[in-house]
């Protein structure tokens, strides 16, 4: 069966920039940036992103946690307008806009009004930290799913941590930093072990990503120590516990970045 096609009337792309390294930006994405004539960016975009599109004018419309954002109401009326006027736009979020990016939302208010949309995928931040620090979220024999979760719910609402830490699931818990001490006591009343490892990955993808690891019934005091700050994921599950390159990196001064801790393995 022939995959679908994208078609050259739609005017509105929801672009995934991937978590932050420009070189994990797809090929579509790129092309589709280098057609645009508006391209709404998020904050957490690199900006050398926007290298594909310097013809293009650009409206930062961020859209952070605790700081002041731009609202989705303005968004969604912009997108419109521009759609209206039979620009091409590109509404470019960090990772993928389908994973805690608000894509469905605005593909659904945008068709209600008639405005078809095409999203294009992006690679998020919960894998590439993942494999940057040698995690495979999935492992025979050890893993047999992974999870993605938000610990920013929209009505404030606590997640069902019982079956979080009961699923048999690698968990990555995406926008969990203000709220450390709740996913660690969630986990714990809900019977996931002490000693499960959990990897904090900061700035994931980039030259100054940083990672740690501890268990997690250390996680809030560890946190605090590496001083962990957004944006930044949390893997946890025992395929933590098999990555060589974090393998005995239980302190809390931060990582060597990733290339010379290649190159020490390799010279020893």
């Amino acid at each position: 069966m022939n995959a679908p096609q994208p078609s050259d009337s739609v005017l509105i792309h929801l672009v995934g920039a991937g978590p932050g390294d420009p070189e994990l930006l797809t090929l579509k994405a790129a092309r589709v940036l280098s057609q645009a004539e508006v391209v709404m960016v998020d904050d957490l975009v690199n900006p050398a992103i926007l290298e594909h599109c310097s013809k293009a004018r650009i409206i930062r419309v961020g859209k952070r946690g605790g700081c002041r954002s731009t609202p989705q109401e303005f968004i969604n009326r912009l997108m419109l307008r521009y759609a209206r006027q039979g620009k091409r736009l590109v509404r470019l979020k960090g990772g993928d806009p389908c994973i805690f990016g608000r894509a469905g939302e605005e593909a659904q208010w945008l068709a209600a009004r008639g405005i078809a949309s095409e999203t294009v995928n992006g690679i998020t931040a919960g894998l590439a930290g993942a494999t940057q620090c040698g995690i495979p979220l999935t492992l025979r024999g050890m893993s047999r799913g992974v999870t993605l979760v938000t610990a920013h719910t929209l009505d404030d609402t606590d997640l069902n941590w019982r079956g979080l830490a009961q699923g048999g699931t690698t968990l990555v818990i995406y926008m969990g930093v203000a709220r450390l001490h709740q996913i660690q006591q969630g986990l714990l009343d809900g019977g996931m072990p002490a000693t499960t490892p959990v990897a904090m990955i900061e700035q994931a993808s980039l030259p100054d990503q940083r990672q740690h690891v501890c268990n997690l019934n250390k996680l809030c005091v560890q946190a605090q120590a590496f001083s962990l700050k957004s944006p930044a994921v949390l893997v946890i599950g025992e395929v933590v516990a098999s990555s060589s390159l974090l393998a005995g990196q239980q302190s809390v001064e931060p990582v060597m970045a990733l290339e010379p801790m290649l190159m020490g393995a390799v010279s020893g």
